[in-house]
């Protein structure tokens, strides 16, 4: 069965209702856009905040320079003599204190034999000079048998001594009070001089060596105070400068400093810090640490604005204390949110807390 319309004509019809159904469809596309839900930030609730003024600020320019924390005092104790430990004492963590005992040695009969023959000639001589000066009180010697006679003594007496301090090095004791940090040997090792056996350090008086740059080193003075950082520690500590190498290291071109601690501390041996040191004034833009949000790897603040939130990305610069210096991103004289930042969202209304 055919409809009976040519090719023509469709063509004809096409061109005539073709614009018409192009402006129909625009139209409700229009009206689809136009009945379309508000953006998600005009319905965000308001957020109580407080902001800050933030206007250039003079401060002292610092350059960090990286150290670590050691004990002030601190010994590698070893033998006087060769011979085998039979009791290694302590292990490292302990504790102790001066003259205690850490190890004994074994196999000392040679000191001990030299000993009681000293003790022996003391003894003897000591009663030939005693019966010689009454001898010479009776004119029945001349003085000089009595002062070889003496002299002998005292050479025995000498001889005692120098025994009894050999055998006194059979026992390795502690000389300060201190904490054990390493073990080097044990029982039945060979002991000998210029062996270690332990190492010891004192915990309670600690100090910052750092090797400062040649370029830093005319900004250092003894007795000078200087701001110390921690990476594991939060407290704020200052360090006095208590030695400075008169040369430079060959190698690095570097000096060491020795900053002394404070003593009240959760500060250990061998910890890494940081020393502030002063090289000039400067202006900078800072801002409170809470202020600045890390989302991943962006940093960022908001500036508040007809008490609308804007969000800023921003770059970082040093940290001084609580508050961090903006690099870029914000400009002086701007308001920006230093409490509530964490919860915020870009065009956020927002509430000032006096």
């Amino acid at each position: 069965m055919t409809l009976g319309i040519s090719i023509p004509q469709v063509a004809a019809f096409w061109r005539h209702w073709c614009p018409l159904a192009c402006l129909l469809a625009i139209v409700s596309i229009t009206a689809c856009r136009q009945e379309s839900p508000s953006p998600p930030s005009a319905q965000l609730p308001a957020v109580v905040v407080r902001v800050q003024t933030i206007q250039p600020q003079q401060h002292l320019a610092t350059e960090e320079v990286v150290g670590t924390v050691r004990a002030k005092l601190r010994a590698t104790v070893e033998a006087k003599f060769s011979g085998r430990i039979e009791k290694m004492l302590v292990a490292p963590g302990q504790t102790v204190k001066t003259g205690e005992l850490l190890a004994q040695l074994l196999d000392a009969r040679e000191i001990q034999a030299r000993l009681d023959q000293a003790l022996t000639l003391r003894e003897q001589f000591s009663r030939d000079t005693e019966r010689l000066r009454r001898l010479l009180n009776a004119n029945a010697v001349s003085r000089q048998e009595f002062e070889t006679v003496e002299s002998r003594y005292r050479v025995a007496v000498a001889s005692v001594t120098e025994a009894e301090t050999m055998l006194g090095y059979t026992r390795v004791t502690a000389p300060f009070a201190a904490v054990v940090t390493r073990k080097l040997a044990d029982v039945g090792d060979l002991a000998a001089p210029g062996k270690p056996l332990v190492e010891l350090e004192d915990p309670s008086a600690l100090r910052l060596e750092a090797d400062v740059p040649e370029a830093l080193i005319d900004r250092l003075r003894l007795g000078d105070k200087l701001p110390v950082r921690v990476a594991t520690s939060s407290e704020g500590l200052e360090g006095v400068i208590s030695e400075i190498a008169p040369a430079a290291d060959p190698a690095s071109r570097t000096f060491l400093a020795k900053l002394d601690l404070p003593s009240a501390t959760t500060l250990r041996s061998g910890q890494f810090a940081r020393v502030a040191v002063p090289v000039g004034e400067t202006s900078a833009l800072r801002v409170p640490a809470d202020a600045v949000v890390q989302r991943g790897q962006m940093e960022l603040v908001f500036v508040e604005t007809n008490r609308i939130a804007q969000l800023r990305l921003v770059k970082t610069g040093k940290r001084a204390g609580d508050e961090v210096e903006l690099v870029s991103g914000v400009e002086a004289g701007e308001r920006v949110v230093t409490e509530g930042a964490a919860q915020l969202r870009d065009g956020q209304p927002l509430e000032i807390r006096p």
